[in-house]
């Protein structure tokens, strides 16, 4: 059977109150969240600092069911896969840039029961995935520099996303940086069905408004094809 694709809708944490990060993300995901994207940062791959593991675990212990992807802008993914894994996270998404040995990692991760995400840098060509695309359950395509929350969109990385689902018409795309109200049909158009939207959907009076807005744009698209 066909593997459906659906719209989903993960806001960044990064920018909401991190000092209370429980209630922020539980407030997410009754607005209607999808899951929740948690953006880690080693201060090496990218200048920023976030958190980690043990924060990560602390936030499980409290939200049982929601699913977690860690988006892991660090240079040695490989060390965090089981720590992660301990936490509860449900999706380990990495950057292919600092890694020699992708499939290797790919392979740790689906050992753990996570499932694997593959992340690309602007600068990244999208065709480097062909290598290890049967190993990954979703591809993040990066429409700004990680490192940094609020950055503007690139629209030149849609022609990324709609390569991968013209040659993957099944594969989970997303795309996280800048997506707002603003951008989303670009997205959508071009064929991303997960949305990571941070400064959008954080910073709006109505959060459940913007993403059931976000999500209403996928899916339009989505059912016309």
């Amino acid at each position: 059977m066909a593997k459906i694709l659906s719209a989903k809708i993960g806001p960044s944490i990064l920018n909401a109150d991190l000092s209370d990060l429980y209630t922020e993300s539980q407030r997410l995901l009754d607005s209607g969240a999808d899951y929740l994207h948690l953006d880690v940062m080693d201060g090496h791959f990218v200048p920023n600092l976030t958190f980690g593991h043990p924060l990560v675990k602390c936030l499980r212990n409290k939200i049982k069911n929601a699913f977690f992807e860690t988006h892991m802008m660090v240079s040695e993914p490989e060390k965090w896969i089981l720590p992660m894994s301990d936490a509860g996270v449900d999706q380990y998404t990495f950057h292919v840039e600092p890694v020699i040995d992708v499939p290797s990692v790919c392979r740790k991760i689906k050992e753990t029961g996570m499932k694997v995400g593959i992340a690309l840098k602007p600068g990244t060509p999208v065709n480097v995935v062909v290598d290890y695309i049967d190993m990954a359950d979703m591809v993040l395509i990066m429409t700004v520099e990680p490192g940094f929350g609020g950055q503007k969109f690139m629209e030149p990385m849609m022609n990324k996303v709609r390569w991968l689902r013209n040659n993957y018409p099944t594969l989970d795309i997303e795309v996280d940086g800048g997506v707002g109200l603003n951008t989303i049909h670009s997205c959508a158009e071009a064929g991303a069905n997960m949305i990571v939207s941070g400064t959008a959907v954080i910073g709006a009076e109505n959060p459940t408004k913007v993403m059931a807005s976000l999500k209403e744009t996928v899916t339009a698209v989505l059912d016309k094809h």
